[in-house]
């Protein structure tokens, strides 16, 4: 099958961008906030089957040294066919001078370690309070 890899945000269909990262629980964002935590970011990429989107990812960077990765997700129909590596690959091309870190869930840990990412003996969050007794049911922390 072929898709379309896209870098920009040019007539991107928020909603569906939405609903894939909010049916993973990676987000409980409105369209209108998923917008606006991409056009905040310095890397996005999306992939399109027609005009359907089907994955999505982003990193907020400096462009110089550092870099971090979020929100990677592609519809479960699309699994097990290199997108998610694909978008991965697309982000870090975006992001080759810098250190790159990753904030995923835990049962993905294992395949962001098959793509090359390492664990972190010294990662810290300041979680906002909102957030930590889900954080802590979903084994984050």
């Amino acid at each position: 099958m072929a898709y379309t890899f896209q870098k920009n945000r040019e007539n991107i269909d928020w909603v569906q961008v939405t609903n894939i990262l909010n049916g993973f629980g990676l987000t409980d964002f409105t369209p209108e906030q998923t917008r606006t935590a991409f056009e905040n970011s310095a890397v996005n990429v999306f992939i399109l089957d027609g005009s359907k989107v089907v994955g999505c990812g982003r990193a907020l960077s400096d462009g110089i040294s550092q870099a971090a990765i979020y929100n990677i997700a592609v519809e479960e129909s699309y699994h097990h066919q290199g997108l998610g590596k694909k978008i991965i690959s697309l982000i870090l091309e975006e992001t080759s001078s810098c250190n790159v870190v990753l904030y995923t869930h835990p049962n993905t840990v294992s395949w962001y370690e098959q793509q090359g990412f390492r664990r972190m003996k010294t990662g810290m969050a300041l979680y906002h309070p909102s957030s930590i007794e889900e954080l802590i049911r979903m084994d984050f922390i």
